[in-house]
């Protein structure tokens, strides 16, 4: 029985550094060569702004070939700042070239 526990130990360990390691790997738009032709910055939700609540939102972005954001996938923030993301990512316009996942992270002060 005291055997199993520290292998059990370094299964979830080696799980979770996979995880943390996914996350950490991924690259951001600028990182990757697809620039960011139009930025849209997002509206601070009047919720939000009430609760003084700011942070980072950070979702993964597929940009078509064209250029423009087809789908985002969140990844991490607050549930209260993410659709005011969301809403302003959809309408980014990136650099045409073959579709791509980027990583976009927005930071909310209030």
């Amino acid at each position: 029985m005291r055997m199993r526990s520290p292998i059990l130990l370094v299964i979830l360990s080696i799980g979770c550094l996979g995880i943390v390691g996914t996350l950490l790997g991924q690259q951001s738009a600028e990182e990757t060569g697809r620039k960011v032709l139009r930025r849209v910055d997002p509206q601070y939700p009047q919720v939000a702004r009430k609760m003084n609540l700011g942070g980072t939102v950070k979702m993964i972005a597929v940009v078509g070939a064209d250029g423009s954001v087809k789908k985002i996938d969140p990844v991490g923030g607050s549930p209260l700042l993410m659709q005011a993301a969301q809403n302003a990512v959809s309408q980014w316009k990136f650099t045409p070239g073959p579709e791509s996942r980027e990583t976009v992270e927005l930071h909310f002060t209030p």
